[in-house]
């Protein structure tokens, strides 16, 4: 079999982040509750795979695109900074719809300026930015610790992180 067929069969190995570095959650905190159960979840899998992080909370979802800007223009992501500390970003956090338009402007802002900068700066990102019409679907997608959705995020965010291995295999 050629490389190029092995690119994305290689689902369950183990990943291992290069020496020294490890992945930042961001993590808005509006919904305390929602993101105390999306953390859980995110950490259990982290824990479960050993691999380290750090967490940073922001108030809401509208401040976790600055943070990631941020964490981008002092050189902590991507890989190719200098003083790179961060292999990857985990984003969690809840919007649930009101009354009002300002949902649509939260929603559609952070997760737009969100990949912006990851895309831009090829950061390897699992979203876990819940998008819910109620509480209760909130806390039913957030709940159950390695099967929620920020554990869902880090899966992603490490897939991520081993295709752009991957490809940088394929490159040299």
């Amino acid at each position: 079999m050629n490389q190029e067929a092995d690119i994305g069969k290689m689902y369950d190995r183990k990943i291992l982040l290069r020496p020294g570095c490890s992945l930042l959650i961001i993590e808005a905190r509006f919904y305390e509750d929602i993101s105390n159960e999306l953390a859980k979840g995110a950490c259990a899998e982290l824990d479960a795979r050993n691999v380290s992080y750090t967490r940073v909370e922001v108030p809401g979802a509208l401040e976790i695109p600055q943070v990631l800007s941020a964490a981008v223009a002092q050189g902590l992501i991507p890989r190719s900074a200098d003083n790179a500390r961060y292999c990857g970003v985990v984003v969690l956090g809840c919007v649930v719809r009101g009354e009002t338009s300002h949902y649509d402007i939260v929603c559609n802002n952070a997760n737009h300026w969100i990949m912006e900068i990851a895309i831009n700066n090829s950061i390897p990102l699992g979203n876990g930015i819940l998008t819910v019409d109620t509480r209760e679907q909130a806390m039913e997608r957030a709940r159950g610790g390695r099967k929620g959705k920020g554990a869902d995020a880090v899966r992603a965010c490490l897939r991520l992180i081993e295709l752009n291995r991957e490809f940088e295999e394929l490159s040299a």
